[in-house]
């Protein structure tokens, strides 16, 4: 228990000393803004529409039969991931915004109610369940699907992944679980809207501030004794992405972005 919190005590002081440093600022109209890839290509969404813009041209995306879309995952350019919670559908597009494939979970053989899909990589989605309140890991090859937690209490806030973990937000706690079904992290939080991770680390927004909330390295889990608010400028939090070195704010006007800055040695 000692080395416990020695270790809080040594590591604290080195999030705390991270800096957040102030690069641009670029001008966007949107409704939501999605986030910035590898390549500095820009997505957003209008009037249900789909939006890249950048080096690699502008394009769009859109299929008004399906609804508002609900979210997009960039992780992957070559293979984005656009849920449509409405109509229960996925739709997967290449990197010029053409429809690679169509998941439409109402006519599975085996019907399934989602409120969440986001990329696992491999030809998988980490989707959240509604009627079971289970995260699962789904094929769209095979159509197949594995249970990955046990039921949950409360309502699913907030999902984000990567290829190796999935981060959840329920309205008092954050967990996070890795592809083999291992809960790796179960934190006690209260009013955040959204999880969002970066380099392994899990970070949450709460009223207009961005927090540290744990950090996974090589399949353990550090969680800081609180969360550690990450000093910003005064900037409204509309939207938000993390990329390795950067953290981009979305005010409704502008995209910000910010360098975080790891502490001198």
């Amino acid at each position: 228990m000692k080395a416990v919190y020695l270790f809080f005590l040594l590591f604290t002081p080195v999030l705390l000393a991270q800096q957040v440093e102030s690069i641009s600022k670029t001008p966007l109209k949107a409704d939501e803004f999605i986030g910035i890839d590898a390549f500095e290509n820009i997505y957003f969404t209008t009037n249900m529409e789909l939006h890249k813009t950048g080096l690699d041209g502008d394009f769009v995306f859109n299929d008004l039969q399906l609804g508002p879309i609900t979210s997009v995952d960039i992780i992957n350019p070559l293979n984005v991931v656009l849920f449509y919670e409405d109509t229960n559908t996925v739709v997967l597009l290449d990197n010029k915004l053409n429809e690679i494939e169509r998941i439409n979970f109402n006519n599975l053989p085996q019907f399934l109610n989602i409120n969440t899909a986001t990329n696992a990589g491999n030809n998988r989605l980490w989707i959240f369940n509604i009627d079971t309140q289970q995260l699962e890991l789904f094929n769209y090859r095979s159509l197949t699907n594995t249970v990955v937690s046990q039921p949950f209490s409360g309502t699913l806030v907030s999902q984000t992944s990567n290829f190796n973990y999935c981060y959840l937000l329920t309205e008092n706690k954050a967990l996070v679980f890795n592809v083999y079904g291992s809960l790796l992290s179960e934190i006690t939080v209260e009013g955040y809207t959204k999880v969002i991770q970066q380099d392994e680390k899990v970070m949450g927004v709460k009223e207009n501030s961005l927090y540290y909330l744990a950090d996974i390295s090589k399949g353990k889990t550090k969680i800081y004794p609180e969360a550690i608010k990450i000093s910003l400028p005064e900037i409204t939090i509309k939207d938000l992405h993390l990329t390795q070195e950067f953290l981009y704010i979305y005010d409704g006007k502008n995209i910000h972005i910010l360098k975080l800055t790891a502490p001198k040695k």
